[in-house]
C-alpha cells in the first residue's frame, strides 16, 4: 500500500463511519497563543471539545500536517521527524471508548491486514474500561500492557486545554530487531516497536497551573503518525526506506554525488538533509519566515543545520531550494499550497542559504579554534560568551552549536549563553526606554488599588471626570502648583494612552482653579491611564472635578494613520502575499510606520502597487468600525492577532469595509470612514533585519503637506531652469548631458596639463640612500588625476617613491606611491601617506604600491610634505 492508498483508507474508513472529513489547517495555529506551531490534529479540534465553537459535525476526521521542535536533534535515526501528517478520527461528545478501540482495531487488522500476532496495546495503569473493550475483541492479557503518565496520559496541546489518559497500538517487527533484551516491549525505543495509533480519551481540561477539571463531555482524539505505519505496511523498519521518502533520498544522492547506505555518517546527513526539507518547505508555504524570534527561529535553525549537513556531503554550493522543489514534486497533488508557493518558497530557501553561506565557514573556523583553546586548559565547556558570539555575529543557532561541539565532547554554557542573550535584551529595551518608570507603573497600582481606568475617548474628545492621583517624580502628592510637572490619573478618561504602537494624545484638563497641560499620555500596568505634562495655570489637587479635552486635531491626524496601517496591511498583503505579518508599527500624528515580514526590497511597481490600492480603498469611502467578540470567534472569522500578544475572551476587532476587506485585533482610535484619511503617500522602504521591511509613510494633513513642498519644489527648480514644470524631466536631461560634456572637456584639459606637469616634475626628483624620491606640490587637482599622475611617474622613473600634494576644493589631498623593486625592499605607501596626512589633521590609507589621504588643514601641506620627505631620507617610512 502506498502513502497515498493509505491516507486514502484512513479518511473513507472512517466517512464510512459517520465522520465528516475536514482539511488541515495550517502549521500556524489559529487563535491558540499557547502553541508556537501545530503539533497534532488535536489543535484544530480544542476549541469543540472546550465548547468554545461549534464543530461542523460531531464526528471529524483528518490528515493534519504538524510539526515538533523536541525531535529536532533525534532526527536522522529511523523514526523521529520534525514535519510529519497525523491521521486522526475525533468524536465530540459522541462516541467514546468502547467505538473508538473497536474502529482501530477494524482499520489496522482487516484494512491494513496487519496480522493481530504483530500488534500490542497499552493502556493507562488504572484504565479497567479501556481494558475491557480490548478483552472483548479477543486480545489476550499478556498483550496488554499498563503505563503510567509517562506513557500512557496524553496532555494538552500547548500549555493548557484538553487532556486524558490514552490506549496505543504498537507494531512488532520480530526479535531479529532492536536490542534482543527479554524485557524489550511497546515502550522500549530501540526500533522493535513502532507505535502506530494513539487513541486519546479527552476527558479533562488542564489549566497553566495544572489543575485538572472534567470536560461538559467526554471527546475522543486519535493521531495515527501517517509516516510510521506507511513503514510498517510497505515491510519496512526505517520511515526513510518508505516512498515518502525514497524520491528526496535519490534526489539528495544526485546533488552530493554521494551513495546513500555507503556509510553511516553520510546516510545520517542525508537522512537530515530529507527530512528537514520537507519541514522547511510546509513551514514557508504555510507564511513562516526565518528570524530570530518565535516560528521564525525554529525556520532559521532548520534551515542552518540543514546547511551544515550538507557542508558534510561535500555540498559548498547552495543546494536547497532542489530539495524544496523535490519535496514540492512529490507532495504538491496532496498539498496544493506547496505547489500554489513554489517560487515564494525557493526565494525564501536560496536567501537564508546564501545568508549563512556567507559565515558558516569562518563560523565553523572559529568554534574549532575555540575547542582547542578550551581542550588545552583541560576545559570541556564553551562558555555563554562565546556561544552568544557565534550566534549574534555569525547566525549559529546555540542549539546548532551545541549539537556540533558535543561530537568532539564538549558542552555549552546555556545559563551563560542565556545571560548574554539578556544583556542584548536590556540593550533593546535601554535603545526603546518608556516613558513612565516601572517603579512609577508598580507604585500607581499599589496607591490606587485598582486595575484599569476606563477609556471613553472612543465616544467623545471631552469628557468630566475626577483627579484620583497626582505624582511629582513618582511620588504622591496632594496638589500642584502653577509650573510643576507632575502625572495625573483621573477616574476615567478620554485620553488614549500610548500602546500597539500609537502615540499618547496630548490636550488640557482643566479645573475650576486651574489648567494642566498634557504633553504625553502613556499605559502602565495593569492598564492605568497615567496623564503626563505640567501645571500651566493656578493649582490642582486630588479630588477635584476636571473637565479632559483631547487635541482634536491632533487626534484625528493619528486616527487616520493608524486606519491608513491597517489599510496598508491589506495591501501588502494583497501584493506580496499572505506571509506578510506585522512585526511592529508607531502611528504618530505626523507620520506612521509599518514593520513587517519580506524577504527583500519591495520594487518599485510593487510599491506603485501598493500605494495605488490604498488609495482606491480611500476613495471608495468604506466603513471603519470595532465590534467586541469572543476571542475565539474573531480569529475564525479571519481577524489578524500578533503572536506572542496576550489577549482576553473578548476582544475589540476592528473592521474596514461591509463585507469587511480588513479584520484586526485593535484598540486603537481610528476614522469612520476611510474617506476620512484623505490621502496616502509611501515616503520610504528600508531593511530593518533579516527578512524584516518597514514603511515609512503619510496620510490626510501630513500627505496633502508632503506634496505641497514637493510641488513648490519642482517649480522652484522649473523657474531656475527657465522651463514649465511639465517640461521639467526634458530641459533637466539637457542640462545634465550638457554639464558631463563638459565636465569631459575639463577633465580632458586637467589630464593635459597634468602630463606637462610630470614633464617638469621628472627634473626634481632626488637620489637619498640609492633610492630615487619624489616629493612635490603639484597644481589643483581632483585625486583621480593625482592618480594617474602618479602612474606616468612610476612607469617613467621605474624605481622610486613618490608623494604628491595638492589643495582642491580647498581641503589638502596627498598621494603617494612606491615602484614594485622597493615595496619588496620594504617601503610601504600606506605606511607613507598616513604619517604626511596626520601633519594636516587628516588620515587614509591603501596598499603598499599605491595609497591616498585626504587632510583638513590646507595650510600645512607644505609641512606635510617636508616630513614626508624627511621621514624617507631617515628610513623610517619602511613597512616595519
Amino acid at each position: 500500500m502506498t502513502s497515498d492508498e493509505l491516507r486514502a483508507s484512513f479518511l473513507d474508513f472512517f466517512k464510512e463511519k459517520g465522520h465528516k472529513i475536514i482539511p488541515s489547517s495550517s502549521l500556524i495555529p489559529q487563535g491558540d497563543p499557547t502553541l508556537l506551531l501545530t503539533t497534532a490534529g488535536m489543535v484544530q479540534i480544542k476549541p469543540y471539545f472546550l465548547k468554545e465553537a461549534v464543530p461542523p459535525a460531531p464526528r471529524l476526521a483528518s490528515c493534519q500536517k504538524c510539526f515538533r521542535t523536541t525531535d529536532i536533534e533525534s532526527v536522522g535515526n529511523a523514526t523521529h521527524l520534525t514535519f510529519f501528517e497525523m491521521l486522526g478520527n475525533f468524536s465530540v461528545g459522541d462516541y467514546f471508548k468502547q467505538e473508538a478501540i473497536a474502529w482501530a482495531w477494524e482499520f489496522v487488522t482487516r484494512r491494513l491486514k496487519l496480522p493481530p500476532q504483530r500488534l500490542w496495546i497499552t493502556i493507562f495503569v488504572d484504565d479497567e474500561e479501556a481494558f475491557n473493550f480490548w478483552r472483548e475483541l479477543g486480545i489476550s492479557e499478556q498483550k496488554i500492557l499498563r503505563s503510567g503518565e509517562k506513557d500512557n496520559f496524553w496532555g494538552p496541546a500547548g500549555s493548557s486545554g484538553p487532556c486524558g489518559p490514552c490506549s496505543e497500538i504498537h507494531y512488532d517487527f520480530g526479535e531479529g530487531v532492536g536490542c534482543m533484551r527479554a524485557s524489550c516491549g511497546p515502550n522500549c525505543d530501540c526500533g522493535r516497536f513502532s507505535e502506530i495509533w494513539n487513541l486519546v480519551f479527552t476527558q479533562y481540561n488542564q489549566d497553566e497551573q495544572g489543575n485538572r477539571t472534567l470536560l461538559p463531555s467526554p471527546n475522543i482524539d486519535t493521531g495515527m503518525g501517517l509516516e510510521r505505519t506507511a513503514a510498517v505496511v510497505q515491510g519496512k523498519t526505517s520511515l526513510y526506506e518508505t516512498d515518502l521518502f525514497v524520491p528526496l533520498i535519490k534526489r539528495i544522492t544526485e546533488l552530493s554525488r554521494k551513495k546513500y547506505g555507503s556509510g553511516e555518517e553520510t546516510d545520517n546527513a542525508m537522512r537530515i538533509v530529507v527530512e528537514h526539507a520537507r519541514g522547511i518547505t510546509f513551514l514557508i508555504a504555510d507564511g513562516v519566515i526565518p528570524s530570530n524570534e518565535g516560528r521564525g527561529y525554529v525556520l532559521r535553525r532548520l534551515l542552518r543545520r540543514t546547511a551544515l549537513f550538507g557542508r558534510r556531503l561535500g555540498m559548498a554550493q547552495p543546494y536547497l531550494a532542489e530539495m524544496a522543489k523535490a519535496t514540492i514534486k512529490l507532495m504538491g497533488h496532496v498539498y496544493p499550497e506547496i505547489a500554489e508557493r513554489q517560487d515564494f518558497i525557493t526565494k525564501v530557501v536560496e536567501l537564508e542559504e546564501e545568508r549563512f553561506g556567507e559565515t558558516l565557514s569562518v563560523g565553523l573556523e572559529l568554534l574549532d579554534r575555540t575547542m582547542e583553546e578550551v581542550a588545552s586548559k583541560k576545559k570541556g565547556v564553551i562558555s555563554g560568551k562565546e556561544a552568544f558570539k557565534l550566534y549574534d555575529t555569525f547566525g549559529f543557532p546555540v542549539e546548532l552549536t551545541k549539537e556540533i561541539v558535543a561530537k568532539s565532547g564538549f558542552l555549552v554554557d546555556l545559563e551563560g549563553f542565556e545571560k548574554e542573550m539578556e544583556k542584548q535584551r536590556e540593550r533593546a529595551r535601554a535603545a526603546h526606554k518608556f516613558d513612565v518608570t516601572l517603579k512609577e507603573s508598580a507604585q500607581l497600582a499599589d496607591q490606587l488599588g485598582i486595575k484599569e481606568t476606563p477609556f471613553v475617548g472612543s465616544r467623545s474628545l471631552k469628557h468630566k471626570s475626577v483627579l484620583i492621583n497626582l505624582l511629582v517624580d513618582s511620588k504622591s502628592v496632594e496638589e500642584i502648583k502653577e509650573g510643576q510637572e507632575a502625572s495625573l490619573v483621573l477616574e476615567t478618561t478620554p485620553f488614549y494612552g500610548e500602546t500597539g504602537g500609537q502615540v499618547g494624545d496630548t490636550g488640557q484638563i482643566r479645573g475650576r482653579s486651574g489648567r494642566f497641560s498634557v504633553t504625553n499620555t502613556v499605559r502602565v500596568p495593569p492598564n492605568i491611564t497615567v496623564h503626563q505634562g505640567y501645571m500651566s495655570q493656578g493649582g490642582l489637587a486630588l479630588g477635584d472635578r476636571v473637565e479632559a479635552a483631547v487635541d482634536e486635531e491632533r487626534r484625528l491626524d493619528i486616527a487616520r494613520n493608524h486606519t491608513a496601517t491597517h489599510l496598508l496591511q491589506f495591501a501588502l498583503r494583497q501584493v506580496l502575499g499572505k506571509h506578510v505579518e506585522q512585526r511592529g508599527s508607531l502611528v504618530a500624528p505626523e507620520r506612521f510606520r509599518f514593520d513587517f515580514s519580506h524577504l527583500e526590497a519591495l520594487e518599485a511597481e510593487e510599491m506603485e502597487r501598493v500605494q495605488h490600492l490604498v488609495n482606491e480603498k480611500i476613495r471608495q469611502n468604506l466603513p471603519v468600525y470595532a465590534e467586541e467578540l469572543p476571542y475565539k470567534k474573531a480569529i475564525e472569522e479571519g481577524a489578524i492577532a500578533l503572536f506572542d500578544e496576550k489577549y482576553g475572551d473578548v476582544v475589540r476587532v476592528l473592521k474596514i469595509g461591509r463585507p469587511p476587506i480588513s479584520l484586526e485585533l485593535c484598540g486603537g482610535t481610528h476614522v469612520r470612514a476611510t474617506g476620512e484619511i484623505g490621502l496616502f503617500q509611501i515616503t520610504a522602504e528600508m531593511s530593518i533585519g533579516a527578512g524584516l521591511r518597514r514603511i515609512e509613510a503619510i496620510s490626510g494633513r501630513g500627505a496633502e503637506e508632503w506634496l505641497k513642498e514637493r510641488l513648490l519644489s519642482l517649480e522652484a527648480i522649473a523657474r531656475s531652469l527657465g522651463t514649465t514644470t511639465e517640461e521639467v524631466q526634458d530641459k533637466l536631461s539637457d542640462v545634465v548631458a550638457e554639464l558631463d560634456k563638459e565636465r569631459q572637456q575639463t577633465l580632458a584639459l586637467e589630464r593635459e596639463l597634468a602630463k606637462r606637469e610630470v614633464e617638469s616634475l621628472l627634473t626634481q626628483t632626488e637620489v637619498v640612500n640609492g633610492v630615487r624620491i619624489l616629493v612635490a606640490r603639484v597644481a589643483s587637482s581632483r585625486m583621480q588625476i593625482l592618480r594617474e599622475m602618479s602612474d606616468l611617474l612610476r612607469d617613467k622613473l621605474k624605481s622610486a617613491v613618490i608623494v604628491l600634494g595638492t589643495i582642491y576644493e580647498d581641503k589638502p589631498a596627498f598621494i603617494a606611491a612606491v615602484t614594485p623593486d622597493l615595496v619588496a625592499k620594504g617601503y610601504h605607501a600606506g605606511e607613507i601617506i598616513r604619517q604626511v596626512a596626520n601633519v594636516t589633521g587628516g588620515g587614509g590609507g591603501g596598499k603598499p604600491g599605491l595609497a591616498q589621504a585626504g587632510g583638513k588643514y590646507k595650510e600645512k601641506l607644505d609641512e606635510a610634505l617636508k616630513r614626508a620627505k624627511n621621514l624617507i631620507e631617515s628610513g623610517r617610512l619602511k613597512d616595519a
